[in-house]
């Protein structure tokens, strides 16, 4: 495959950007001021659990993990929309991420599984509901084959397929260059949301983008998305596990290719998709995806 054919599958060629990329938003619009005012009582990361914050005091509880490009800060417009008193929810930031950023490691996927093991058990939460979006996707789907009979249910928004998301040299490329470059970075996320948001969209997730974490952990969790696969009994995976995608989102994270690999490693995957998102349907959709993960809780 050509450079440029390897590229367009990724999103990340100059075609599916916009004219112009807006500075980063600065000062006290910035997404971390915005979190401070939300989310309940934070607690940051110790040595042995990551940074988390409960929301909610109902029976079920759920587990909520974040993307490459974005930490909790991501499921801020969900959180108006999810009843406390039914449901629990405890959102996890992994290493080098939002109220994890000064925990660093590895970042390998049995690390970040082990480190959302260990917080569960350290908040004695015995068992729960899961939900991944995008790199967590992988990570999500590994905790629930190695926790076994502790899930519940797996709910994925977007996901890394089971296969993982191969890269050759060009792709790993593009993808550094979306760490160090804005207009990289915009040409990604906006090829995720097939260019239908105007700048202000931009401005809002590329600042979150950046503000989520050190660049130390985006290129290691990149390492991991690109290089790690879900392998070994995947049919016996215990909890019913549910994938959500967005019509709007790049080929790989919403085509027959990635369908496929979910119903080949899980018999019994469902799948449910959102016509008006891409990506980031937390973001663009929140309404609906709140809706989902209640869904998914209850049942």
């Amino acid at each position: 495959m050509q450079r440029r054919d390897v590229l367009r599958k990724l999103g990340l060629t100059a075609a599916a950007a916009m004219a112009t990329t807006p500075a980063l938003a600065q000062g006290s619009g910035s997404a971390a001021s915005a979190s401070r005012s939300v989310w309940p009582a934070p607690q940051l990361a110790t040595a042995s659990r990551l940074g988390h914050c409960r929301f909610g005091n109902g029976p079920a509880v759920c587990v909520v993990l974040h993307e490459w490009l974005g930490d909790h800060v991501n499921w801020e417009p969900v959180l108006p929309y999810l009843d406390p008193a039914r449901f629990t929810l405890v959102f996890m930031d992994l290493r080098g991420y939002g109220w994890s950023r000064g925990m660093s490691g590895g970042y390998t996927l049995d690390e970040a599984v082990a480190d959302v093991l260990r917080t569960a058990d350290e908040l004695a939460i015995t068992r729960f509901h899961l939900v991944g979006h995008s790199m967590s996707g992988l990570v999500a789907q590994k905790v629930a084959l190695q926790a076994g009979s502790r899930l519940q249910n797996v709910t994925l928004f977007s996901p890394v397929p089971p296969t993982g998301f191969r890269a050759d040299e060009a792709a790993m490329k593009a993808f550094n260059a979306v760490i160090d470059e804005d207009e990289a970075a915009g040409r990604a996320i906006t090829a995720r949301t097939s260019s239908r948001y105007g700048a202000g969209w931009l401005r809002r997730k590329l600042t979150i983008a950046r503000e989520a974490s050190s660049v130390e952990a985006k290129r290691g969790y990149l390492t991991m998305f690109t290089s790690s696969a879900i392998t070994g009994e995947t049919h016996g995976l215990a909890a019913p596990l549910h994938v959500v995608t967005g019509a709007l989102d790049i080929p790989f994270y919403r085509g027959e290719p990635l369908r496929n690999a979910f119903a080949l490693a899980y018999p019994r995957v469902t799948f449910e998709v959102i016509d008006d998102a891409g990506h980031y349907s937390m973001l663009e959709t929140p309404v609906r995806v709140a809706s989902i993960i209640e869904k998914q809780l209850a049942g």
